[in-house]
């Protein structure tokens, strides 16, 4: 089985990954620092708080150049988790830092759309706990998860694909929003694999096998 290499750069569940990678005996390491990617055949990019925060902590670690020299040039697949997948954008509304644009997308928060009865203050923000995800394909990360999957959400902003291509998979808060994307080989999802349970252990054995 190939090696997983989840980025380190002080964000994000990094042991719980490791963890299950070891219980599906899967290699899997850390990296915290540049030379530590430079042997990774798939990479995963974690995340938790604010856009800004995220995007200063991972272009101050030092790894920033070599993720996109293994992404953009390499072609190594990559999967973004919560406001890593966030990161893979071209903006934020949250903040006012450029992301690595990695996919042509944006993100944006959860607001009352014309024509619609929900609005803002009447959804409970962060969108937080169980949803369900419809994939529009049950190739690749979606493969061998039933009909009744469910995964753990925790944000307060959206990822919004301007190719609707990019988008394999929706959840419905307000509105139906991209809750996983892929781009070649970039990958990326909304919830939190690492605490939703089989299906999120199946999802990541999945990217594991990609």
């Amino acid at each position: 089985m190939r090696s997983v290499t989840i980025v380190n750069y002080g964000l994000g569940n990094i042991q719980a990954f490791v963890n299950i990678y070891k219980r599906l005996n899967i290699d899997a390491g850390i990296a915290s620092k540049a030379g530590e990617l430079l042997e990774a055949e798939k990479i995963i990019l974690p995340g938790v708080g604010a856009f800004d925060w995220a995007m200063t902590r991972l272009n101050e670690s030092g790894m920033r150049d070599v993720l996109d020299e293994l992404v953009v040039d390499k072609k190594v697949p990559v999967l973004g988790i919560c406001v890593g997948m966030q990161m893979m954008a071209k903006r934020s509304d949250e903040g006012v830092l450029a992301g690595l644009g990695w996919i042509d997308a944006e993100v944006k928060k959860f607001r009352r759309l014309e024509g619609k009865k929900v609005s803002e203050e009447k959804l409970m923000l962060p969108h937080m706990g169980w949803n369900d995800v419809m994939p529009c394909n049950t190739d690749c990360l979606f493969k061998n998860l039933g009909a009744d999957a469910r995964f753990y959400f925790l944000h307060s902003y959206y990822f919004h694909c301007n190719n609707q291509n990019d988008t394999i998979a929706t959840t419905d808060y307000g509105i139906k929003y991209t809750s996983a994307a892929n781009h070649k080989n970039i990958y990326g999802v909304q919830f939190h694999p690492e605490k939703s349970h089989s299906w999120g252990i199946q999802l990541l054995k999945n990217f594991a096998e990609i």
